[in-house]
């Protein structure tokens, strides 16, 4: 037993050491109001950082997110300024913490719990489904459960299969629960503060990838009062002839193909979800029968996905606008493979996309 935990914690160490090793590469910065570019890093450390200000109710559990300062450094700073009561370093259990945290929240507190990785949080899905996401349901809306479970989802590089799965559609069936996937560091800002202001369960799914990259963010999101719709979807750019859908560090990769398939006449529209529960299925819809075509993306598997609830919908409500068949990018159906050569082709790609949209628009010869 003793031994399991020991690798386990040397495991999460060699993890977070090369985590190190990119943030010295992207220092730290400080941001005017005139905003000019934010990592998301920086986007989710302050969005923590003004939500405590704000909110003496709000407090930071988890593994190494005190003395360390965030196995990602997302807690940089906050151990010092509100001290370990409100910043708590706890021990490898997240059944432990995620069950206190939830008990905590029923009292009326706001906790925030880190995850080192979204795979971790299986050991806690109790807490997180039976606990949290249905209470206020089971007991008439008599108790509420404003708690924010977040942390690193999906694949990183090369991490192998535990800790590289896509919980977006695990947590996105389950009733009770909202759940959020930043893209860009005005996405993480914004969301997170409506997050840890929501009187309901929040399940924020981070890129362990996305941390060190840098967006632009407007004055207006560097504003304290900040936030984000929980539910709405984002049109990051806007086109006639097909739709795409993504979230997370997908988005990026539907940018970078709407980009291509431009210099070849293809106009696409990207929406950028937000909010996997609740679903802006408006947005989607009027976007589809706008371009008459959808290629969804997601890093997850294709059975029961996100791609695949967003099918469903567009059939159900736009079936008579579609000109094309639907095209759904995925993750290999496997568990995610070390080998980096082999990681790269489990992971949907930028030229998939191109491919997917010029089959739908007539255009694959």
């Amino acid at each position: 037993m003793f031994g399991f935990i020991r690798q386990r914690a040397a495991c999460r160490g060699n993890h977070a050491s090369s985590l190190e090793r990119g943030i010295r590469a992207t220092a730290l910065r400080t941001f005017s109001s005139s905003g000019k570019e934010m990592t998301v890093r920086d986007a989710l450390n302050s969005a923590l950082d003004e939500e405590m200000s704000a909110d003496p109710k709000v407090f930071l559990m988890g593994e190494e997110v005190g003395e360390y300062q965030g196995a990602y450094k997302i807690s940089r700073g906050l151990l010092k300024k509100y001290g370990p009561e409100r910043v708590r370093d706890t021990p490898i259990t997240e059944a432990g913490f995620t069950g206190i945290g939830v008990g905590a929240a029923y009292y009326g507190l706001k906790p925030v719990i880190e995850f080192m990785t979204f795979n971790f949080s299986m050991q806690a899905i109790d807490h997180i489904i039976n606990s949290a996401a249905k209470s206020n349901y089971m007991s008439a809306g008599q108790i509420s459960v404003p708690i924010v479970f977040r942390g690193p989802n999906g694949a990183a590089a090369g991490v192998g299969a535990q800790h590289s799965q896509c919980f977006a559609a695990w947590y996105g069936s389950c009733p009770g629960l909202k759940v959020l996937v930043p893209y860009s560091s005005e996405d993480a800002r914004g969301l997170l503060k409506a997050a840890i202001r929501d009187p309901d369960p929040v399940v924020f799914l981070e890129n362990e990838l996305l941390y060190g990259e840098s967006f632009p963010v407007s004055a207006e999101a560097l504003d304290s009062s900040f936030c984000l719709p929980i539910g709405k979807a984002k049109i990051e750019r806007e086109g006639n002839d097909v739709t795409i859908t993504a979230f997370s560090k997908m988005v990026g990769y539907a940018l970078k193909a709407a980009e291509i398939l431009a210099k070849e006449g293809i106009s696409a529209e990207v929406i950028n979800l937000r909010s996997i529960r609740p679903l802006d299925t408006s947005t989607i819809n009027a976007s589809v029968r706008k371009t008459n075509r959808l290629v969804t993306v997601e890093e997850g598997v294709p059975q029961h996905g996100v791609g695949a609830e967003i099918c469903a919908t567009v059939v159900e409500e736009s079936f008579y606008y579609l000109d094309a068949p639907i095209e759904r990018i995925a993750g290999a159906d496997v568990p995610m493979p070390y080998a980096a050569n082999l990681e790269r082709i489990a992971v949907p790609q930028v030229d998939d996309i191109v491919r997917a949209a010029k089959r739908i628009c007539y255009r694959s010869h």
